[in-house]
């Protein structure tokens, strides 16, 4: 495994490993129990040898400070602390990696201490038996969002994060409900319009798989499941979100082998509590 600072850039499977999961965009918040319920219902079951979550676990993460909260000032907090809990009795047990996403580039340091998962550079490369699979989330490539390129360098910024993570919770939390409020209408006027969610520009994702010396992609981001072939002829595998509350409901996992196979596993909607 290689370490770019405290994210690792490339992870060599051990032979032990028969079978990883992958998963994006489960965009876990407190307002939606049905989806929790299915998540902590396939980590209970984890029928996989390691789990690689590529982006957007959660809904919106304000900061690592969350995990030491008074729980019963937020239902945010309290929920956060529970979804880490359930990943740190899983990463105990198996290796948990995860990947910044739009929603949760505030994951740090602290979130990876009390839960035991490593953190993964965007992209990075898994080695697999004979298969190098590019793991990214994927927003980075959709360039022909101009608007949306131009908000992730502002958040990406180190003195902006300093900046929001400086404010008091309370204050950050209520600025996360604001931006979830207008992205939810922001989301329905694109459907309402028949407006296709932008997909990652081809050349550039197959000019950075080239770059990692990788020969299929794996990411999440788009919301448009799926598979097909970059310029050049590598295979690309799209993950699905996540919405136990859709119709089918949206909560698929991509399971990875050694031999090159992988597979869809939808998984089934649990009951909540």
């Amino acid at each position: 495994m290689a370490d770019n600072g405290a994210m690792l850039t490339h992870v060599d499977a051990p032979a032990a490993w028969q079978r990883v999961d992958c998963v994006s965009d489960v965009h876990l918040h407190a307002q939606d129990a049905a989806t929790a319920a299915a998540w902590h219902a396939y980590l209970d079951a984890a029928p996989f040898d390691a789990l690689f979550i590529l982006g957007d676990l959660f809904e919106v993460w304000v900061g690592d400070d969350v995990l030491d909260a008074d729980p019963g000032v937020d239902p945010e907090i309290a929920f956060a602390q529970a979804a880490a809990g359930a990943l740190a009795a899983l990463a105990r047990c198996r290796p948990v990696f995860v990947m910044h996403g739009n929603r949760d580039f505030l994951l740090g340091a602290g979130f990876a201490a009390r839960t035991g998962v490593r953190l993964l550079a965007d992209p990075a490369r898994l080695t697999l038996g004979q298969r190098r699979w590019l793991l990214s989330h994927g927003d980075a490539w959709c360039t022909a969002d101009r608007d949306y390129q131009a908000f992730r360098s502002q958040v990406r910024d180190a003195a902006w994060q300093a900046a929001f993570l400086a404010q008091p919770l309370s204050e950050r939390l209520a600025q996360a409900r604001a931006l979830r409020a207008r992205s939810q209408q922001h989301q329905a006027a694109q459907r309402q319009a028949g407006v296709e969610p932008v997909d990652v520009d081809g050349p550039t994702a197959a000019a950075a798989l080239r770059a990692a010396d990788a020969d299929a992609l794996i990411h999440g981001h788009t919301h448009r499941p799926g598979h097909d072939t970059l310029p050049g002829g590598a295979m690309r595998v799209v993950l699905s979100d996540w919405d136990a509350r859709a119709t089918p409901p949206r909560l698929q996992v991509v399971s990875l082998h050694p031999d090159g196979h992988w597979a869809v596993h939808p998984m089934a909607a649990a009951p909540t509590p």
